[in-house]
């Protein structure tokens, strides 16, 4: 028995998130079918992310156990053939027996794209949000950097978070302007439940005037979701690496 960890990106648009739902289909689901499929074993992998519906990875981690004799680095071509066009393997390897996606001490880091401009771009509307009134993106930036840090997020996670503790750290967050996409970079140690997305969506207020930057300071230690901003589109957001400490 090995156990094989994989890179998994994916296109979410089609799946009801990472994680096998009753009300359709999911990354998780089409990765088990494909390797019972593979394998002729009954397979379960364990994803170290649990994205919502819509949200896309570029590098989002999983792992599972085998008897096959196929070789571990061998199974990015392997599955790649089988998996719909929509989910790829970057990479396969073996990782020792005991190494679990979720617990070991990570740095996750994820990007939201906004297009801002006057009209949306049909190329474009699958991937990141529109906004057709102009961000003040060093606005958002102010407001970001309070952020950063160790802090308790309970103001910008969902109130249907099951966790008791909300303290997490933010180690990185970044916001630029290439044209008209802007880009919300974040790096931190684990996030809670619509986390990135509510603070996009209190960043956009913050852009747009309808609040001032420090405003998000007083938010953050408010400790009440209802003072934060709305949660933005989840087809924006990418989650793009996980960093293993």
């Amino acid at each position: 028995m090995v156990r094989v960890k994989l890179i998994v990106a994916y296109d979410g648009t089609n799946y009801c998130g990472w994680q096998i739902q009753k009300n359709g289909i999911t990354v998780e689901e089409v990765l088990n079918r494909t390797l019972c499929e593979l394998c002729r074993e009954n397979i379960q992998v364990i994803g170290a992310s649990r994205t919502d519906s819509g949200v896309h990875a570029l590098g989002n981690v999983a792992v599972f156990d085998t008897e096959s004799k196929i070789p571990p680095e061998k199974f990015s071509f392997a599955l790649n053939q089988m998996l719909p066009d929509d989910i790829r393997i970057q990479e396969s390897c073996e990782v020792a027996a005991d190494f679990h996606p979720r617990f070991c001490d990570t740095i996750k880091t994820y990007e939201y794209q906004i297009l801002n401009r006057r009209f949306d771009m049909p190329t474009k509307r699958l991937y990141t949000s529109f906004v057709y009134y102009p961000l003040d993106v060093e606005k958002m930036q102010q407001a970001a950097e309070c952020l950063v840090g160790e802090h308790d997020f309970k103001s910008f996670c969902s109130s249907r978070t099951q966790v008791e503790n909300t303290v997490r750290t933010i180690t990185a967050l970044e916001i630029d302007k290439t044209d008209d996409i802007i880009s919300i970079r974040i790096s931190g140690n684990g996030f809670l439940y619509n986390m990135v997305r509510i603070i996009v969506g209190t960043l956009m207020k913050v852009g747009l005037g309808i609040w001032q930057p420090e405003c998000v300071e007083e938010i953050l230690h408010a400790k009440d979701r209802s003072k934060a901003g709305p949660k933005a589109e989840a087809k924006g957001l990418t989650l793009v690496e996980i960093r293993y400490m």
